[in-house]
């Protein structure tokens, strides 16, 4: 054969095999601080800590997609939540993301297990982003925590997600997979968006089945979204949201809150910027009848400073309060820093932090 030929019909198969190849990208991020918080121990007492996971959730991952041709490609993800004070993995190894998928002009599905839509949506609507610790967008208020929050991932889920003409629109539908009833455990999330100008909102609603109980019924909570964003000026954008949040229960009277938060995110310098953010929450009926007298407060303020594009530096002070001497928390309750994070009607947090991707 000529060699000229050979050499051309090896470099054809080289490169047919090579754009049939899946790419596939190892990526994470570690975020640790030193954390000082008080009212922290059964004793009233405070506590200093190293903690995981102050401005965002450590973690790492692997993701690819494979081009299929006509534009469709075929999309997987697997990634593990870490501590990064302590090394572990925070609960199973692939909690965060584990779905397999296609993509193209009509937009993302997958399968699996990922985030929902409503917090896909609504956490670029928080001050403080996707923050675990001193946000109350996605988990609610502290010690009052996930009672009156979002669920933010589904199991054995179906996602899709795109964007047509301006609008990004989004559902997430989760089998409940119960061997009594199919309704048992079903969980459906749907958002909207949209952006004209300097302004941007959203919309989206989730409804999440408990399972049949002794009484012959089951738990339904319906939780509805709605958030704005306005861009001052390049670099200033203020936010504010709103969730709907209410608990059917086969036994014992309706559950009701309302979760408000407002803030603002500025860039002070290319290198430094800065969070300012209230969240309120006005508890109509709660799951403990002590819980409607709280209303929980909480006041946070951020400073970042940027060494580079994949490191960064923060610093971190928050506090809240609540009525009635109804115990509360600047962040979630944690196993990992002693299971309570209040013991009193009040706690400061602050927290000093470095975080890095790769």
């Amino acid at each position: 054969m000529n060699k000229t030929v050979l050499a051309a019909a090896i470099a054809a198969a080289v490169s047919s095999s090579a754009m049939a190849q899946t790419s596939v990208q190892v990526y994470g991020l570690l975020d640790t601080g030193i954390e000082y918080v008080t009212n922290a121990k059964e004793s009233g007492g405070n506590s200093l800590r190293v903690s995981s996971g102050g401005s965002n959730n450590s973690r790492f991952g692997f993701r690819g997609s494979e081009d299929l041709g006509g534009g469709l490609k075929a999309v997987f993800q697997f990634e593990s939540p870490v501590l990064s004070d302590t090394g572990e993995i925070d609960g199973p190894l692939f909690r965060r993301q584990a779905n397999v998928g296609l993509e193209g002009k009509f937009g993302r599905v997958i399968i699996g297990r990922s985030f929902t839509t409503v917090y896909d949506f609504i956490s670029p609507f928080d001050p403080m982003g996707y923050a675990p610790r001193y946000s109350w967008a996605s988990t609610g208020g502290g010690t009052l925590g996930s009672k009156y929050g979002m669920t933010t991932a589904f199991d054995n889920m179906v996602k899709y997600q795109g964007e047509f003409g301006g609008v990004k629109i989004g559902a997430s539908f989760g089998a409940g997979e119960s061997r009594e009833s199919d309704a048992d455990g079903r969980k459906l999330a749907v958002g909207a968006a949209h952006a004209i100008g300097g302004l941007r909102y959203v919309l989206t609603a989730e409804r999440v089945n408990g399972v049949t109980g002794t009484a012959i019924a089951r738990s339904v909570s319906r939780v509805y979204h709605a958030g704005l964003a306005y861009e001052l000026t390049k670099g200033a954008d203020l936010k504010l949201g709103l969730r709907n949040y209410r608990l059917e229960r086969p036994v014992g009277s309706e559950v009701r809150a309302d979760t408000w938060w407002a803030g603002a995110n500025v860039d002070l310098t290319p290198m430094v910027d800065m969070t300012g953010v209230v969240y309120y929450i006005n508890v109509k009926n709660g799951v403990n009848a002590s819980d409607t007298e709280a209303d929980p407060l909480m006041f946070v303020v951020r400073t970042r400073y940027t060494l580079t594009k994949r490191t960064n530096l923060y610093a971190t002070v928050s506090y809240a309060k609540a009525d009635g001497g109804v115990p509360i928390g600047v962040t979630r309750d944690s196993t990992e820093d002693g299971g309570v994070t209040g013991v009193s009607d009040n706690q400061t947090g602050i927290m000093l932090g470095m975080q890095h991707r790769f």
